[in-house]
């Protein structure tokens, strides 16, 4: 341990005389790419942090392959077609209808659109003008104002309220084109949000989303943002939802890691402190991630989620080893909490990557003895 130690206190020395340090939330903003402290990725086989995906939590190549199209070609027909053959009620689709939104909405953000130049994201106006009754391009229309609200927009402000209002009106269009489909439901709850929804109209919209998809993963941590203290409820009241959600997991469900999800919203600003990350409600949140993720099919489009977030807490509980096992199951891409929250996702992840190799090698782990 003592080896360990000199290892950390080395790193975080060279983080405070390097202007790139910063924490928030526990978190370290970068390590910078050759840092002399910075674990060679290439010693585990991992991808080098200029070459981290920060798109998506997992690999998905149809949704690329199409994305790729789409925004070369401007045409949204691909699109379309990859929707309308994703699982209405699975995971997948709600993952890439926020995918199309987001490229839509990045679009408009990198070219406004002028005189002589037509707007960012134009294939999915196009979308919405020549299939009005296409119920993946209204989904998509939908989540696109959600994230132009957060985007653009000042909570509580005329403009804010008047997008959100506007997306409202989307999702009930999107959930009237598609009866059966929980995603408009789901876009929904960040409106609801938005929007100060009273605890009654919330569960009333919730229910509409249990009675479609009761297990959707994707959709308990959307809720999950409305109980939490920070927004329209409490520590107690997201912490009773979440292990709610745990106890009625069917199997192989990755409901059983919410309570993890529900200690990372709560964390206090300011944690220097590892033996917070080895307490007693932190473990039982953390043991109950692993549970969910060794039950879970290994396709599972969520598992990336859950596994990104035990690497978070692993590390910061210096269980180096678990953390170590995570990795090379997410390694290469990072688009998931908690690296999304920093304006530098890769060079986060990197951060937490260099410290669990770290702790790792220090207490006899290599390359050799890392299982896959």
């Amino acid at each position: 341990m003592e080896i360990l130690w000199v290892l950390m206190a080395l790193i975080m020395i060279s983080f405070v005389l390097l202007p790139f340090l910063r924490r928030r939330r526990g978190m370290i903003e970068q390590v910078p790419a050759g840092h002399p402290d910075a674990a060679d990725p290439a010693d585990y086989g991992f991808v080098r942090t200029e070459e981290l995906d920060i798109r998506m939590p997992g690999p998905d190549q149809d949704l690329l392959d199409v994305l790729d199209v789409v925004q070369h070609t401007q045409d949204y027909r691909a699109a379309q077609q990859l929707l309308a053959g994703t699982e209405a009620e699975g995971e997948l689709r709600w993952q890439r209808v926020q995918a199309f939104a987001g490229a839509a909405a990045l679009e408009l953000q990198q070219r406004p659109g002028g005189v002589s130049e037509a707007p960012g994201g134009q294939w999915l106006r196009v979308w919405r003008a020549e299939a009005p009754k296409d119920a993946g391009g209204a989904a998509v229309h939908a989540e696109f104002l959600v994230q132009q609200a957060w985007r653009t927009s000042t909570r509580g402000t005329d403009d804010f309220r008047i997008i959100m209002e506007e997306a409202k009106d989307a999702c009930g269009q999107a959930a009237l084109l598609s009866p059966g489909d929980p995603v408009p439901y789901i876009v929904e709850l960040s409106v609801a949000r938005g929007l100060e929804y009273t605890q009654p109209e919330f569960e009333q919209l919730w229910l509409k989303i249990l009675d479609r998809a009761p297990a959707h993963m994707g959709a308990h941590l959307a809720a999950l943002h409305y109980w939490c203290e920070k927004w329209h409820g409490s520590r107690d009241l997201a912490n009773s939802f979440a292990e709610a959600a745990a106890a009625r997991a069917p199997r192989a469900s990755l409901l059983a890691a919410m309570p993890l999800f529900a200690v990372f919203e709560h964390l206090p600003e300011v944690n220097l402190v590892s033996s917070f990350y080895q307490s007693e409600v932190v473990t039982k949140a953390i043991h109950g991630a692993l549970f969910a993720v060794h039950a879970a099919r290994p396709d599972d489009p969520m598992l990336a989620h859950v596994r990104h977030l035990l690497v978070f807490f692993l590390v910061r509980g210096e269980r180096w080893s678990e953390a170590m096992s995570q990795l090379i199951h997410v390694d290469g891409h990072v688009g998931a909490l908690p690296w999304t929250l920093s304006p530098d996702p890769a060079g986060e992840f990197a951060v937490y990557r260099a410290l669990a190799v770290a702790g790792y090698e220090a207490n006899g782990g290599s390359p050799a003895t890392l299982l896959h």
